[in-house]
């Protein structure tokens, strides 16, 4: 009788407890109490900032209709390769300029470990250290 009480007390002590940790809350789509995460790709808001940053700045249209085809920002095929892609560490040596100081403040400042910049005629999110190219918002100066 003894030895059936010690595998009982056993058995409950070592059987598994029921998880009393946070539950998504799926009318929010994230856990209870998780802090807010990082997008690391742009938004659409900032898509859209960038964009009417550099259409008030340089303009758009005057691009001939078989370039404008191609969205590429206007530019002749031979000029058109990007010296960047979105999801490789950029090349060492590459030139690279800061975003100007409106846009930076339309599109507000990188999250922790990742910088803009702008390359190509691109708006180009790295992650510092790596220089992983993150994301790109693409063809805003021709």
């Amino acid at each position: 009788m003894r030895a059936l009480a010690a595998c009982l007390v056993a058995a409950v002590f070592l059987s598994p407890l029921p998880s009393f940790a946070d539950k998504p809350d799926k009318s929010k789509g994230k856990s209870k109490g998780q802090n807010a995460q990082v997008s690391v790709t742009f938004t659409a808001t900032q898509r859209e900032a960038a964009q009417a940053y550099f259409v008030e700045k340089h303009g758009r249209g005057g691009c001939p209709p078989g370039l404008a085809k191609k969205g590429n920002g206007c530019l002749p095929p031979g000029q058109a390769k990007k010296r960047y892609t979105v999801g490789q560490v950029l090349q060492k040596g590459v030139p690279t300029q800061p975003p100007p100081a409106e846009l930076s403040l339309r599109i507000g400042a990188p999250p922790a470990g990742y910088v803009y910049v702008v390359l190509d005629g691109d708006l180009v999110k790295l992650a510092v250290g790596t220089m992983l190219v993150v994301d790109a918002i693409e063809g805003l100066v021709h």
